[in-house]
Parts: C-alpha cells; structure tokens; sequence
C-alpha cells in the first residue's frame, strides 16, 4: 500500500489491533496478563458486587452490527458520530472475511484521523472500530489497489475531509476508470459542484487527474484537495432541477489508438444532437507513464440545467490482461467505441427523464449531506430511489436518528423528500 500518514499507524495484520502512536502515548499501563488477573481474587466462588446502575448504563457504546453489506458507508457514518462499531458474520459463508479494498479504506480512516482503533479477528469475520479525530493532514498518500476504482474511496474523503481538523490533501494511486465505481471524471465534473448547493465553498476543493489507470493492472493517479467547513454545513430545498441547456463530456483512452475516442464522441453526439444542439464532449489520450498500465477506453457526459443541476453518466471498457489468458477463445469480446457512446448517451437521456435534482449514482450522497446540515428542514427532490439510496435512509436513521419524510408525485414520477438535520459540527477544528 502507500506510505503511511504521519498522524495514525497502518492496519495490521488480521488478529492484530492497531493504533496511532499517540493514543499508545496517553493509554494506561498495560495490564497484567489474563492468568495472573484471574488469580487476584482470593475467593474466586465468592460473587462479586454488580455494578451500579449509572455504571451499567454508560458502560458499552458500541454499535453491534452484522454483515458486510453498506460497509463503507457504515465507517463513514461511525467516523462521523464518534460511534465505536463491532461488526460480526463478515462473509461467514462462502469466502470469509474482510476484502482487500475494504481493509484499504479502514488503512485510509486510520490516515486521516487521530487516535483510531481498529482490530481484526484472524479469519477477518469480525471487526471492532472506534473511531479518533478527523485531522485531514496534506501530502498523504495512499494505494487503493486493484479490487475497486478510486472512486470507491473518494465519497468517504470528501464527507470527512470537510468535518477534519485542516484541509486535506491527498493522492490516491489505484484504478481511475472502472465498471463498478463512479469514475474519476464525474467525481471532477459533478460530486464535487454539488457540494456548493450545501454552502461548501468550491476554493479549495480540488480533483486533478495526473494519469489514469484501466484494469486490471491500473497505474493511475489523482491529487483531492478537500477543504474543512468553519462549524456546519447549509440546509437546502433544492427541488426545482430546470430544464437542460448543454451537454459535456470527456473521452479518456489509454494505450490505445486515439482514433477510438473520436468514434464515441461521433456515436454520442448523433444522439445527443437529436435534442439538444449545444454539445461538447472532449477527449483526454493518455500513453506513457500517464496512461497506466492497462489499455482502456471509456467516456463520461454530464447534462447541465437552467437551475444548475448536473445529472450524469458513465461506463467504462478494459482489455482483458493477455498474460492470463490460457487459449485464444477465451478472450472476451469487447464493446465497440460506437456501441458504447451510444450506450452512454441512452443512459444520460434515462437519467434525465427520471427527474430530479440528482441523478440515481449520487442519490445516497445527497442524503447524507441533508442529514449532516442543521437542525432546519431539508427538502430534495430526486427520481425512483435506488436500493443503495434506501439503505442509505436506514443508516443515516440509525446512526444519526434523522429520519425523512417521503412523499412521491405521481404526475412526474419523482419523490420528494424531507428531514431535519442532526446538526454535525466541526468540533474537530475547535480542538485545534
């Protein structure tokens, strides 16, 4: 993985706890062994007095959960609200244990904060977090692997990073552009802008694309620039999202022929054209040390409204690794430029015709940025939930005791959605 942050040591091992050097710094002498406390008391037959009822109260804080679904988004959310979790039954069936990427993200949390505890059990079932103080920190670094795309750990930095005790500023090496996470261009082009709607200053807040990575191997590289908020952020009602005036994009290719993003920006913009005439999809050729290690292709577009909305779309398309293909007829067949600035120019158009300020990627974003504001009345409006989006409501209900109001409109299909924020302040830069 990167190098470690100067502010919290590296998840271990599994079975192994972790801890930043400070917290070893401030903790208690260590206690004697299991054996010799249970050979303290000379009556051990005798019962020993319960504790008062206070005590039994305020004994155990922890958050008792199990499974592995909504992992990311459960940290997040515990960071968030200083709640220590213990996760059980971690993939008990089937593998067991823990992915790479989501031991990476606890190595991230760990990075970016102070005084954080986590342990993993040996077959990585179980996991116990308590989560320290968002510090930021700048010039980190941090390896994402090749399990998830950056855009995996991207959301959970921009959600901390706002509530840390500086700004921060870190580069992330990994996969930019993949199947499974929201790419890197969309995260620059949207996710970010959508932070301004909730009184986020857009000075300081920063995502810059130095080279891309394809799987399998990636090889990419992007700096996230993420300032902190003074103490909360801004309620919204923000459900008006216009009508479209332009359309952007970007093509990306890596060690491939350029010729190939000439044909998705072709295909996507004879369909784009058929509705709206202002169109603009760049393109971004990468070789060399920039382009990664894989070859790759892929295109994101994004429909501006009159109300500044960003509704979006994005797919991406890898060549398999040849080294791992054992015979000719195993290697798969892969989606021609046309085809894909055609799907994804179908896929924008669907997001647009769901309505809403928001398109279905960012729906469970949006949500928690409306639970985090101050205790005032937030009000969104987005197309069909999501499933991720409803787990989402679930969480946010569990861990901040904010729960929305849901009312759908049946003439434009859309749902609107209100809730009064649990008033998370940056408590952490008041320390400082």
């Amino acid at each position: 993985m990167g190098r470690q942050g100067t502010t919290g040591a590296v998840v271990a091992a599994r079975g192994a706890s972790v801890s930043s050097p400070r917290a070893k710094t401030l903790a208690s002498p260590p206690r004697p062994p299991a054996r010799l406390r249970r050979t303290t008391n000379p009556n051990p037959t005798a019962r020993r007095p319960s504790p008062a009822p206070a005590a039994r109260m305020g004994r155990d804080k922890t958050r008792r959960l199990s499974g592995s679904r909504h992992f990311r988004q459960r940290m997040v959310l515990a960071t968030l609200t200083s709640t220590p979790v213990t996760i059980v039954d971690i993939r008990a069936d089937g593998t067991p244990g823990l992915r790479e990427h989501e031991v990476s993200l606890l190595r991230l949390l760990d990075k970016i904060s102070d005084h954080s505890d986590i342990e993993i059990n040996e077959t990585g079932t179980k996991l116990r977090y308590k989560p320290g103080v968002i510090i930021g920190g700048k010039d980190l670094e941090h390896d994402c692997g090749l399990q998830r795309g950056i855009g995996y750990f991207l959301e959970p930095l921009i959600l901390l990073g706002l509530f840390g005790r500086s700004p921060l500023s870190i580069r992330l090496k990994g996969i930019t552009n993949d199947t499974k996470d929201p790419s890197v261009d969309t995260f620059r082009m949207v996710t970010l802008h959508m932070l301004k709607h909730f009184g986020v200053p857009l000075e300081g807040l920063e995502l810059k694309i130095e080279s891309r990575g394809a799987p399998p191997l990636g090889g990419g590289e992007v700096l996230l620039r993420v300032p902190n908020i003074n103490s909360t952020l801004t309620a919204v009602n923000w459900v008006d999202e216009g009508m479209v005036k332009r359309i952007r994009g970007v093509t990306f290719s890596t060690r491939v022929s350029p010729q190939i993003e000439n044909r998705i920006l072709y295909a996507a913009r004879g369909l784009f054209n058929k509705f709206i005439p202002d169109v603009h999809i760049f393109t971004d050729h990468r070789s060399g040390a920039s382009g990664g290690r894989s070859a790759g292709y892929g295109v994101s577009v994004v429909a501006e409204t009159t109300t500044g909305c960003l509704i979006s779309a994005d797919a991406t398309v890898s060549h398999t690794n040849v080294d791992e293909l054992s015979t000719e007829s195993e290697k798969p067949e892969l989606m021609s430029p046309e085809d894909l600035g055609e799907q994804v120019a179908s896929m924008l158009l669907e997001e647009v015709a769901q309505g809403g300020v928001v398109d279905s990627t960012h729906q469970g974003l949006l949500f928690m940025l409306c639970a985090l504001c101050p205790p005032d009345v937030s009000k969104v409006r987005v197309g069909q939930l999501t499933p991720y989006a409803i787990e989402t409501l679930r969480n946010i209900r569990d861990f901040l005791d904010v729960k929305f109001i849901i009312k759908p409109d049946p003439n434009s299909n859309t749902v609107t959605l209100k809730c009064v924020g649990a008033g998370v302040k940056n408590l952490a830069r008041k320390i400082s």
